[in-house]
């Protein structure tokens, strides 16, 4: 089976303490990224990310557990599970956010997702899942950049 590692990376034009927080909190996070978002920052802590697709008008809703919050320069979350199971390396794939300054105003900001070859899901299962979060990972991180600037030239 092909690589199911999902990576983005960007620079943006914003310290890291601005994009840490536009990555975690709830508010921030739904300018760029989940149309609702429930979200208890700390270990162990749960939330949830609502998707609208307006031309359905259908919903999904996705349950997150984080796992690791190392402000402003780590932040990792599981989704995937079914909603009321615990999630774990089974049933989840994890996302992970690691953001390293670049300069004072600058901050590069990498996004990995894994944990797909792990989950007990069939292989087209896993292909279709991993096609449609590159392409969606590309879409949002796109639009954090626009959000908060990123370099040109």
């Amino acid at each position: 089976m092909s690589d199911l590692t999902i990576q983005r990376e960007i620079v943006i034009d914003a310290p890291t303490e601005i994009v840490w927080r536009t990555i975690t909190e709830p508010d921030q996070i739904a300018q760029w990224f989940a149309d609702r978002v429930e979200l208890d920052l700390r270990p162990g802590g749960n939330g949830t990310f609502v998707f609208e697709d307006r031309a359905t008008a259908q919903a999904t809703t996705a349950p997150i557990v984080v796992e690791t919050v190392e402000a402003p320069h780590r932040f990792t979350f599981r989704w995937g599970h079914s909603e009321g199971e615990p999630a774990n390396v089974g049933n989840s794939v994890r996302v992970e956010f690691t953001l390293s300054a670049e300069s004072g105003e600058r901050t590069r900001l990498r996004v990995v997702e894994t944990g797909l070859d792990d989950v007990e899901w069939p292989d087209d299962e896993k292909a279709r899942y991993a096609e449609d979060h590159r392409h969606g990972w590309s879409v949002h991180v796109g639009r954090l950049g626009d959000l908060l600037g990123t370099p040109t030239g």
